[in-house]
């Protein structure tokens, strides 16, 4: 019991006092040579006997897509959409170089510091001005570094902060639908996900509890989508982002909804929006996550997260109501659910009730959108990998769950193919393969 309370608070403790983004920091950005060297992360192979990898800076070189994101800029692709933009190009423009690099100002670029670099060590971990000496000593507890500067990538809340800043906007930074028109790809994002996919240059061991939290991947996950409503309410209440000139901001709008051929004819119904055929509409597959996440661990905000999404699904496509009342009223309700699910400790239980109850929203023609079903399938394999690490499942158990949790992903690898009558079905697969208490 003490170690739970230990845990909620230090949970809470990481919410309440979370540090600037490593972007919008004060200290010098120093670059990644400084990190790269054989004696520090530049080992070929991992270190015997050391408290970390130390290989660190080969496996973010050679297999993390984040080094390679200002490269992208240089290809065809990039230089059409920048021309698309009317800008001279892709490589030094900032609406690009913002998600692209570790865009820092200038004055926070230090000697070895290299924008080409793409999003480095610094970009993540924060500018090394204050921390780094103490981080080369190797004595350093890691609370004392945060406080130099460091950023605190292991926590789920502030990791949600940094990650989405990028993968969904932010105020100063937001790819729109112009952008997207220009061809820019959609940005789909869940953090458990994105997570697990990521090469780790880190290993969770004894050592690694001993100095730094560890947060479940279904906590990670929660975190994840009440963190993403709250940047997408905040975006959407501030009239500033929300409109494009005389007409809404079509990036908080669901894509599939126009973006389809006219011969097909893939309109339903939805209980829950009250939006009609014909209509453009808002994308609320985190919503969904969320009030799914509510009904089970906060029922009071859920109701609450039903009627306002109503009201903001009517605001929105149908000019009932407030949009930026609406919008603050939801964020504020995500922003209490970070802190809670922050503080909740995820048991085996909680992992069942919310798979099942995923079934249950997707069997019952929530997911007919393709957002919402990329995000279920996407929370699926998070809740599967949970429930398998904690001993709730057998290996056999998992492995079956996992090949009907494969069914879902295949019936939304094509956004554009997508049928809502095959998802379904797949779904079928995961109730009778999901493990029973």
């Amino acid at each position: 019991m003490k170690q739970i309370l230990l845990i909620a608070l230090m949970a809470l403790a990481s919410v309440e006092a979370q540090a600037q983004l490593p972007s919008k920091g004060p200290d010098i950005h120093l670059g990644v040579t400084s990190c790269g060297g054989s004696t520090c992360h530049g080992a070929t192979q991992p270190v015997r006997g050391s408290q970390v990898l130390q290989n660190e800076y080969l496996i973010w070189q050679r297999q993390d897509k984040h080094a390679k994101a200002y490269a992208v800029l240089l290809e065809p692709r990039s230089q059409r959409i920048a021309k698309n933009l009317g800008l001279p190009n892709a490589h030094e423009a900032k609406v690009c170089l913002d998600c692209h690099a570790d865009n820092v100002a200038e004055n926070l670029r230090g000697r070895q510091f290299q924008i080409s670099d793409g999003v480095g060590c610094e970009g993540c971990h924060g500018g090394g001005q204050r921390w780094l000496g103490a981080h080369v000593s190797g004595v350093t507890p890691t609370a004392e570094l945060q406080k130099l500067g460091m950023y605190a990538t292991e926590d789920p809340v502030a990791r949600a902060e940094l990650c989405l800043s990028c993968h969904l906007g932010d105020e100063t930074r937001f790819v729109t639908h112009r952008i997207m028109g220009a061809g820019h790809p959609r940005l789909a994002f869940e953090l458990d996900t994105f997570t697990e996919i990521q090469p780790a240059h880190y290993q969770i061991d004894d050592d690694y509890r001993k100095r730094k939290t560890v947060a479940s991947g279904v906590q990670t996950w929660a975190v994840g989508q009440a963190m993403a409503v709250s940047r997408t309410m905040a975006g959407l209440a501030d009239a500033g982002r929300r409109m494009a000139g005389a007409f809404p901001e079509l990036s908080f709008y669901d894509c599939h909804a126009c973006h389809h051929p006219m011969s097909n004819l893939r309109w339903q119904a939805r209980d829950g929006t009250g939006v009609g055929p014909g209509m453009i509409r808002f994308n609320d597959a985190n919503l969904l996550m969320l009030r799914l996440l509510a009904r089970r661990l906060a029922p009071e905000e859920g109701q609450a997260l039903t009627t306002q999404l109503q009201s903001l699904h009517a605001a929105m496509s149908e000019g009932r109501g407030d949009i930026s009342a609406a919008a603050r009223e939801l964020k504020a309700v995500s922003d209490r659910l970070v802190q809670r699910f922050a503080r909740h400790r995820f048991v085996a239980d909680d992992m069942r009730a919310l798979m099942t109850a995923l079934v249950a929203d997707g069997r019952g023609g929530q997911f007919n959108d393709y957002g919402g079903a990329e995000q279920a399938t996407m929370a699926l394999a998070s809740l599967a990998q949970a429930l398998r690490r904690i001993g709730g499942a057998t290996e056999a158990q998992y492995n079956e769950l996992k090949a009907a949790i494969e069914q879902c992903y295949a019936a939304t690898a094509k956004d554009e193919a997508y049928d809502p009558a095959v998802f379904a079905r797949a779904l079928e697969g995961v109730e009778r393969a999901a493990p029973r208490s």
